[in-house]
């Protein structure tokens, strides 16, 4: 299994909006995916964790995220939600 985290540092203000459109995006996609905001450390920081079973998955996923017109609909604006991020890819060891 894989997890993919995605970090973002939102601007000011913004963190919870940014948590709440990709929470309010999400309960289509086909994955176990978590959100999740900071309570100490960087401040405005954004996570969104999804769990895939590989590298495969994750790049399906990807292809289909940028064909889907609708969730681009629904995730307009996100961008300028936030100031910087990253993706984190790690392979999980049961």
């Amino acid at each position: 299994m894989i997890l993919v985290r995605e970090v973002f540092i939102a601007k000011p203000g913004m963190a919870s909006k940014l948590a709440t459109l990709m929470r309010r995006a999400m309960p289509s996609y086909p994955a176990k995916i978590r959100i999740m905001t900071d309570l100490t450390g960087v401040f405005n920081k954004v996570v969104m964790e999804t769990e895939m079973d590989n590298l495969a998955e994750f790049d399906k996923r990807m292809e289909e995220y940028r064909k889907d017109t609708m969730m681009r609909e629904k995730m307009a604006g996100y961008t300028e939600m936030y100031k910087s991020g990253k993706r984190e890819i790690y392979q999980v060891h049961e």
